[in-house]
């Protein structure tokens, strides 16, 4: 693995940790993005981690070149939120397969807080599959949209991602139609301070309105909520219509947020008015919700293995739930729009 910070402390504290993790050897270092390209060559790392800001070259211009000429699973080690936090979410969008924050900003002492999180990381981008990798272009920033119709959702796309999830939503939601009749609600897990970016970002790209969930917002159609980091998001019945209620209770599968929470709520609330999307991810999560959903006369698609950076979300719900079709990534937006007409709306 190599090693890429401008930081020789922290080559030194990112290399310990790595180096005493099982299965896992740094084989070189670099200090700057110019120096990382000839190390990438010189030592053909399996797997790069990537600090975002650098001088001269940044995190973001050395992933581009990597995956478009040399690719290979990228982490990214990120300072903190803001700035910093929306490079991190163009770099997964541009192919790194997950990132992990520094505790205590760019330069962090003690990393011991994120080893697990780092080791995580690490398990991911050596699964990673990366055939068909491809840039995506900064897509234009949605224009004159009309503010959505007051009225209630009938409808439900729910949407559950994971590893690789950011880029794969990147794909998925710009495609929709901006009069798509369903309420989309996406559970992508991601740190909090991050999803808001997430969301923000998917929004600039899309002619779909795209919000982070807030507790008691109502689900309209030809909207995305997007589950906020560190809290569950379900559906319940409210005056106007499906509404979102956030809880922080414990963890599922080790997430929270999580899809299963998500998409049992949907299930019960709408049933066979709901379609659930499992799209690429580590784990198991959105497989038994995938099921609910299915067994409650609702449609289920999965991502096809050949276009998901890790096969294990979809492929665990394909083995546990079944689906209605399963698909490479750039047809999943047209499925969704083709199948929502064909569901019964919800009373």
């Amino acid at each position: 693995m190599l090693v890429v910070d401008d930081s020789a402390f922290m080559r030194k504290v990112v290399g310990d940790l790595v180096d005493a993790l099982p299965g896992f050897r740094v084989v070189g270092t670099a200090r700057d993005g110019q120096h990382a390209l000839e190390q990438v060559h010189a030592l053909d790392p399996d797997i790069v981690t990537l600090d975002v800001e650098m001088p001269e070259l940044d995190g973001l211009q050395v992933l581009g070149y990597i995956m478009s000429e040399t690719p290979r699973p990228v982490v990214m080690l990120s300072a903190a939120d803001g700035v910093d936090g929306a490079l991190t979410l163009r770099a997964l969008e541009l192919g790194a397969v997950d990132f992990v924050r520094k505790p205590s900003g760019a330069i962090s002492h003690d990393l011991s807080p994120v080893r697990d999180r780092l080791h995580g990381a690490l398990e991911a981008a050596a699964q990673a599959n990366l055939r068909g990798s491809r840039l995506l272009a900064r897509l234009p920033v949605g224009a004159g949209r009309p503010t959505p119709v007051a009225a209630r959702a009938r409808r439900v796309v729910a949407i559950a991602s994971s590893t690789g999830g950011p880029r794969a939503l990147a794909d998925v939601l710009p495609a929709l139609p901006q009069a798509l009749p369903a309420a989309v609600v996406v559970v992508q897990h991601m740190p909090a301070g991050f999803t808001r970016s997430l969301a923000d970002r998917l929004n600039q790209m899309s002619d779909i309105t795209v919000h982070e969930a807030s507790d008691g917002a109502v689900l309209r159609p030809g909207e995305v909520l997007v589950a906020p980091g560190g809290r569950h998001l379900q559906l319940v019945d409210g005056p106007h219509g499906p509404t979102c209620r956030l809880d922080d209770a414990p963890t599922v599968w080790g997430v929270r947020p999580s899809a299963d929470v998500l998409f049992r709520s949907v299930a019960r609330l709408l049933g066979p008015s709901a379609l659930g999307v499992v799209l690429t991810g580590m784990g198991r999560d959105g497989a038994d919700g995938l099921a609910r959903i299915r067994e409650a006369g609702g449609k289920g698609i999965v991502q096809d293995q050949a276009t998901s950076t890790i096969w294990g979300m979809p492929h665990a719900a394909l083995d546990v739930a079944g689906a209605d079709a399963v698909l490479p990534l750039p047809g999943i937006a047209a499925a969704i729009a083709r199948f929502i007409p064909d569901l019964p709306e919800a009373r």
